[in-house]
């Protein structure tokens, strides 16, 4: 299938499975995972009317999005990889949504750029749900105590959740836990869900899911 085919079909699929437990299917943001992709395969998913994109690295991102935001000045952009502290500022400048605030370092220096440059990109915490070692993401029995933290202490606005469950377990109940933990940590958004199991993460609440090789193909 060319490109715009395989992005109906996801939109399409997003749609049923909303409906299916009842949301509307507004209510889930798809954002399409462009990471190793260059400028040029990337402009017929904006041709096809997609308007938000996940990029794992700033650096990666720095080298093609200023150019397709000329172009098209309504894009969104997502960092869904992780941040490193002296990388916050170009962050800061260059992304819509950060969605991997996941430790008191980070969290302070993103506070610190967005006081500096005053531009405020939304921003999650992600949450290592299955504790794996070589994942980042603040241990879930933390979360809500973290979430309070980067709002008060800090002055952030943490509007949702993100995870990544581990690759070999079933991630119905890593999803249904980042929901649980949302609504004790007073947050309404959930990021979770990929190319294998976007469908399941919306059965059980996502309001955004991650989607990148069913969209770009393999990379």
């Amino acid at each position: 299938m060319e490109l715009e085919e395989r992005l109906n079909e996801v939109r399409d699929r997003i749609r049923k499975a909303a409906l299916a437990t009842g949301r509307d299917a507004d209510a889930v943001t798809l954002v399409a995972v462009s990471k190793t992709f260059d400028a040029d395969a990337i402009r017929p998913a904006i041709a096809a009317g997609q308007r938000v994109f996940g990029e794992n690295r700033v650096q990666e991102a720095q080298g093609k999005w200023p150019g397709l935001r000329d172009e098209t000045p309504d894009l969104k952009l997502h960092l869904i990889g992780p941040l490193q502290s002296n990388k916050a500022a170009e962050a800061v400048a260059l992304f819509d949504v950060i969605e991997t605030v996941d430790r008191e370092k980070i969290a302070r220096a993103i506070a610190a750029e967005i006081e500096r440059q005053g531009r405020r990109p939304r921003l999650y915490v992600q949450v290592n749900t299955g504790l794996e070692e070589q994942k980042a993401g603040i241990a879930p029995d933390d979360a809500a105590l973290f979430v309070a933290f980067c709002r008060s202490e800090l002055g952030l606005e943490i509007e949702g959740l993100m995870c990544i469950p581990p690759v070999d377990e079933n991630p119905g109940p890593h999803f249904a836990l980042l929901a649980k933990l949302a609504k004790e940590a007073g947050v309404e958004r959930l990021s979770m869900g990929m190319s294998g199991d976007y469908e399941t993460a919306i059965a059980f609440g996502a309001t955004s899911v991650r989607v990148g090789s069913a969209i770009f193909g393999s990379r």
